[in-house]
């Protein structure tokens, strides 16, 4: 399809197209889409998993950044969809910190508030941003299932005092329970990529910790950006330190709600 359009894949975009119907099939099974659930598609690219979703019975908004993949997935799949598929051609993101305003749009036009999961084998680039986005700005993505990158994957699932511990392990942590069940080789991919992918699932916690996002997430991302220093030559020695925290301690030693603790205390301070 590609090379009767003079089309190839763009490294910019992050573009590695998942061809093993097996996995596709595997991601499908596993995040329990029924029929006439709301899915949102991010990176169709031919239309490979989106097809399959459609098979599916899913009522599906998809997102594709590449204008010649938007043409190829609109004729193989959109055209025939029998209205179950609207496309949204443009970037997931306005920036790294904010959703698409224009795909957030037509989420609440074709979506009307309903809840609906994210079922994609994501671009690279858009992969973290847009999944944190979704994990702590839309209480009605109630989960998200998605071949990632594997190093991804290691800093959603990290434990404390690993080095791939950090804000996306805390944040995944508190707000949702994560499991990789899947690993890809680059073989399932075209064309094949560098690095080993993982399929993971991230759904919603039903009552999670009460705590302020964004003000965590800042509060991270200075502790984090000096990961290897201690929390007093960071923080400063005095003041207060939470139960079970102390000084001395490092970032990556602290819990998730150890975070939390010690983000209170120093509000408190001040």
């Amino acid at each position: 399809m590609l090379d009767a359009r003079g089309v190839r894949p763009r490294h910019r975009f992050g573009q590695n197209f998942l061809h093993d119907h097996n996995q596709i099939r595997r991601l499908i099974a596993r995040s329990g889409v029924q029929r006439g659930d709301c899915v949102l598609e991010v990176g169709p690219g031919t239309g490979a998993l989106t097809e399959a979703l459609v098979e599916a019975g899913a009522n599906i908004v998809a997102c594709e950044i590449d204008r010649d993949m938007a043409e190829i997935v609109t004729e193989r799949v959109v055209s025939r969809s029998q209205g179950l598929v609207s496309l949204v051609v443009g970037d997931c993101l306005d920036g790294k910190h904010e959703l698409s305003k224009a795909l957030m749009a037509e989420i609440e036009r074709r979506f009307q508030g309903a809840p609906f999961r994210l079922i994609a084998n994501l671009p690279y680039q858009a992969a973290t941003p847009l999944m944190i986005l979704l994990l702590t700005t839309r209480l009605d993505c109630i989960g998200q299932y998605v071949t990632i990158q594997r190093e991804v994957g290691e800093r959603l699932t990290a434990s404390p005092r690993s080095g791939a511990f950090g804000p996306l392990s805390i944040l995944s942590s508190l707000l949702a329970r994560v499991e990789v069940f899947a690993d890809l080789p680059p073989s399932c991919f075209w064309p094949a990529p560098e690095v080993t992918s993982v399929m993971i699932a991230i759904e919603r916690l039903e009552s999670p910790i009460a705590f302020d996002t964004l003000a965590l997430s800042a509060f991270m991302q200075t502790l984090f950006t000096k990961r290897r220093k201690q929390l007093g030559s960071i923080l400063g020695r005095n003041g207060a330190w939470p139960d079970g925290v102390t000084a001395t301690m490092r970032p990556e030693e602290l819990t998730p709600t150890q975070m939390i603790a010690l983000m209170a205390a120093r509000r408190t301070d001040h």
